[in-house]
């Protein structure tokens, strides 16, 4: 008896033909490298995302910040509180977490868009003084707090004005912190201080809204305080972006 013919649908498939595995394989590579490049790019790109930072600390390729001088450091604007009011404090918070973020990946990349850098200027009252801890954003060294002050006029007295500043001075001496008192004036120069902003906020003063500017100078060498006392700043081995800014919050 003839043999019945088995349905269509139990047929066996034929076999792929090998080029197919060759492509397949091929986009599969392709992808693989498409992936990795752009995570490379995130990563090395984008050091100020803590993740991203951990990641270039396990491969040894942490960003090395430049040891600038007065006499090498990139061009920058340089505003007085008035204008950093003005230019800032009317900013909504995703605009202003953005820019901080690219403030601080701006400064970890030695200000390679240097259109993004912004000196610090004018008078600053010292309202307190801390040391800084392994914790903290940067490590060895202590920050300032002081309030901007400001004359209505040539013949004024200074006030007070919305505008408080964090100036974290990056060094190794200990007894650097001692040398600034509660009611100091920091007078803040665009020469020699070089004080960049690398973190915007906001903050309460006197029961008013204010804004809150975060400052490291990149400018290193002796930092004078009067005419008698020094103390030496450098550029910090290593930061730790997990610690949020400002300091104080």
């Amino acid at each position: 008896m003839p043999q019945k013919r088995k349905p269509q649908s139990e047929e066996i498939e034929p076999p792929k033909p090998a080029y197919y595995w060759w492509m397949l394989a091929n986009i599969l590579a392709a992808s693989f490298a498409l992936i990795s490049w752009a995570l490379c790019l995130h990563v090395f790109g984008n050091p100020e995302i803590p993740r991203n930072y951990a990641i270039l600390k396990w491969l040894g390729r942490l960003p090395e910040l430049k040891r600038y001088t007065v006499l090498d450091v990139p061009n920058g604007n340089a505003l007085n509180p008035s204008e950093l009011y003005g230019k800032y404090f009317g900013l909504t918070e995703k605009k202003r977490a953005r820019l901080n973020s690219l403030l601080l990946r701006n400064y970890m990349r030695n200000f390679d868009k240097n259109l993004l850098l912004t000196y610090a200027e004018g008078d600053y009252q010292v309202a307190d003084v801390t040391k800084l801890e392994k914790g903290d954003f940067l490590y060895p060294g202590f920050v300032v707090r002081a309030q901007a002050m400001v004359k209505q006029d040539d013949f004024a007295l200074a006030v007070g004005f919305p505008v408080v500043m964090e100036y974290i001075f990056p060094t190794d001496n200990k007894d650097a912190v001692y040398q600034f008192n509660k009611g100091d004036i920091l007078e803040v120069n665009k020469n020699p201080n070089c004080a960049a902003i690398i973190y915007i906020a906001k903050t309460i003063v006197d029961e008013e809204q204010a804004l809150k500017i975060t400052v490291v100078p990149i400018a290193y060498g002796p930092y004078r305080v009067g005419e008698e006392k020094a103390f030496a700043i450098e550029p910090p081995e290593a930061l730790n972006p997990a610690s949020s800014l400002p300091i104080w919050k």
